[in-house]
Parts: C-alpha cells; structure tokens; sequence
C-alpha cells in the first residue's frame, strides 16, 4: 500500500519507517526543509535505537522517501497519517490541534479517490469529528474515512513496540478504512498481536487514558517511597511486593524524580481539560499532576539536604539530563527543574549525557558540560544520578571517588545497591530505601 505520514517527528518517522519495512511504500512528508534534507542525506533528526539503520534499509531498497511538498505524496495515497506535534497549549493546558486542523486542509486539498486519513497524533476525544467537518467542508465531494490510530510507542524502545505491540488500537465505523488499516498492519498477525476496532472516540479516549493511568502508577509509587523513607521501609521491595499481583504488575512501579517526556506530562493535562470542559472533573489525574510537579522540585531539596542544607559555591556532578534513558528527548525533563533550582542555591552544576547534550544546552545554561561521567564528577561536592543509562550502572566506584572533591552520591534512580556504595565509604542517598 501506499503511505503518507505527515509530519517527521519522533511518531511521524518512526513509524513510516516502520511501515516502509513492512513492505508498505511510504513517503514521509515535513515543512522543515532543512530536516528533509538532512533525511535524504542519510541523517537522523532524533535519537532512537536502530532507527538509523532500518531508514537507511527501506530508503536503499526503495520504500522510504521524504519530501517537502505534500502534493504527489498526499495524491497517491491509500492512508494518510497526521503525525504532527499537539503541546500542550498555553494558558489552559489543552492540546494545541493548530497543526493538525492545518494538515487536514492540506490533505482535502490534494487528496484523490478514497483515501483513509488518520489521526496518529495523540489528540483529545472529538478531533477527528473536526478533521472530517474540515475536509468535507473543502471538499464535499471526497471519499474518505477518517480513522483514529495512537500510538503506544516507548521511546528508546519504539521500534520494537510497533513490530511487537500489546495491541493496535483502530477507531472507526467505516468498513473500507478498517480493510485499509487491517492491510496496512497484516504483518503483525505473525506475531499475534491484536487489532483492536472501536469507534473513533473511543479510541481518543483510549490513548489519553492510557497514559494516565501510567502517570498516576508512577506517581503512586514515588509517594510510596516518601512514606518508606519516614517509616524505614524499602520501597523497590514494596514495589515487588504488590507488582507480583497479577492485577497490579511490576511496570511502571520504579521510584525516581517524577516523570516527564513526550507524553505524559501534555496527555495529563488535556485529559483534565477535556473533562472539565465536560462537566466530568478527573480529580485522580489533578492530583497526579500536582503531586508530579512539586516531587521534581522536592529532588533538589533532597541534594540540597545530602550536601548539609547549603550548596552555595558547591559543585555538582549531574549524570543524565534526559527525561529517560536510550533517547535524546529533554521534554519536560526532571533536570529541567532541578538544576535551575541547584543553580538559584548558588551551585556550580557540571554534567554528562550520553545523547542529551545537543538538546539539553538549547534549555539549560550555564552548565559546563563534559564528556564522560567521570569527568562530570571531577572535583564535585556530590554527584547525581538523574536518568538510568545503562553507562551509569557498572561505575568504576574507586575511580568516582578519587576524582571526587567529597564522596557523596544521590541516586535518584536507585541504579546502586546502599550497601555496594556505603562499603566504599559514599555518603549514599536513594529513593524511598533505608
């Protein structure tokens, strides 16, 4: 079939690529000609494992392009997906869908014979009902079907959730689009994997409440290791504990600075927006939400506290800026609020990332960055383990502290065991464990 993905972010490229490799023929349409270019040239805009090389396979073997102008791409396809950017929007938290409204003119404009349009942009219930008011308003002659399609991907992990998903969730009502969608995603019955059809704003909601569920497991779990650190507990136990319980699982229940990315912190809030405006206050969420944004503020007051209350003049090795490990994305990023905050106490703040840097001297200043881990702790006060990259899990521990000015280590990912790092003579902080 026939592919058009508007939009190359990370959704947009990673799954046109995805798609070109299940043997579909995609062409990856943006209005950033500097970023097509630097496609075509074989480079990629983001940071996401083994994306490099299955775009270089399907663009060798002729079933990946990209393109600026949308019109040969929009004109000849059987689906295409909007797969563009929805922040969150100032001033009232609600999905900003200026990008999308705009590619579903486009799309009208050009469009020839049926086509299925597809909304693969995390949108709020009710958008595609617009999309379809938009293109039948510029064109009511079209044939058409516009479908819902999230995506469920993990960054650092999307290509593997696409060929291996939990499930493919579809919302329409249209017979021809689900033909269409069940063509497009043939391939993975191989594996198994379940088409889900639904209708179009159920599956909206689907993906919203997804992610917020997943918010709210985590920030469960990160008051569960405040109230462990008061009563003496272990909460990486406690979280084996109940993650053992088949109702519950072990995902998403790993104590750390709150949570941030793509996703979560922009869905959280549309979900409560989109309830407000209906009269249906998700009161679980709005407490997420403000538990999530004050733990990320509540992390430099811990580093604070593990340096004897003052960091004024100190200096601070960061280990990992991004908002998880295997991405480059910096999105709403724990280090976003811990490091202003550490720099507004008077520290001196020198850090390493693996991926990160790029984007990360684009929002944080006045950071010396460095090139490896050891020389970001060089001379520190403390160091502080802010994201989980697997470099940060094997540390030669005698070497950290040779270079280090003091011996104090602040986990905030609990990558160490205490007992491992206190027999080197740490001083040694962690979430939520004794």
């Amino acid at each position: 079939m026939r592919v058009t993905m508007i939009g190359t972010g990370y959704v947009g490229l990673v799954s046109g690529a995805c798609f070109a490799d299940f043997g579909h023929v995609v062409t990856c349409v943006d209005k950033d000609a500097s970023k097509i270019e630097r496609l075509q040239a074989g480079e990629i805009p983001i940071f996401e494992p083994g994306l490099d090389k299955l775009v270089e396979t399907n663009v060798r073997e002729g079933r990946l392009f990209f393109a600026v102008d949308p019109k040969e791409a929009i004109a000849s396809a059987d689906a295409i997906f909007i797969a563009v950017g929805t922040p969150s929007r100032r001033g009232d938290g609600h999905a900003d869908l200026s990008y999308v409204y705009a590619a579903a003119e486009e799309i009208a404009d050009l469009m020839d014979g049926f086509t299925v349009i597809v909304n693969k942009s995390t949108v709020p219930v009710g958008t595609g009902d617009e999309v379809e008011a938009i293109i039948k308003k510029r064109r009511p002659d079209a044939e058409f079907a516009v479908v819902s399609n999230p995506e469920f991907l993990r960054e650092g992990a999307a290509i593997s959730d696409f060929k291996r998903p939990d499930r493919v969730v579809v919302g329409t009502e249209d017979e021809r689009a689900r033909n269409v969608m069940r063509e497009l995603y043939r391939p993975l019955n191989l594996n198994e994997s379940p088409l889900l059809f639904v209708g179009r704003r159920t599956s909206e909601l689907i993906k919203y409440a997804a992610n917020a569920f997943l918010a709210m497991k985590i920030t469960f779990i990160n008051e569960m290791a405040d109230l462990s650190e008061a009563v003496g507990a272990d909460v990486q136990a406690v979280a084996r504990g109940i993650g053992l319980d088949n109702r519950i699982g072990t995902k998403f229940l790993h104590a750390g600075p709150g949570y941030g990315g793509s996703c979560f912190p922009k869905d959280t809030l549309a979900l409560v927006k989109t309830a407000a405006d209906h009269g249906t206050p998700t009161r679980l969420i709005e407490a997420t939400v403000a538990v999530n944004a004050s733990r990320k503020k509540a992390m430099a007051e811990k580093i604070k506290k593990a340096l004897g209350g003052d960091v004024s003049g100190k200096t601070i090795g960061i280990l990992g800026l991004t908002f998880k490990p295997n991405t480059d994305d910096m999105r709403d990023a724990p280090s976003l609020d811990i490091v202003p905050a550490l720099q507004a106490a008077g520290a001196v703040i020198q850090a390493y990332d693996p991926e990160g840097r790029h984007e990360a001297e684009k929002l944080l200043t006045d950071v010396d960055y460095k090139a490896n881990p050891y020389d970001a702790v060089a001379g520190a006060d403390a160091m502080v383990i802010l994201t989980e990259w697997d470099q940060f899990r094997a540390l030669d521990l005698d070497r950290v502290k040779s270079v280090m000015k003091t011996p104090v280590m602040v986990d905030l990912r609990n990558v160490y065991k205490p007992s491992e790092v206190r027999s080197k003579d740490f001083d040694y902080t962690s979430i939520g464990r004794p």
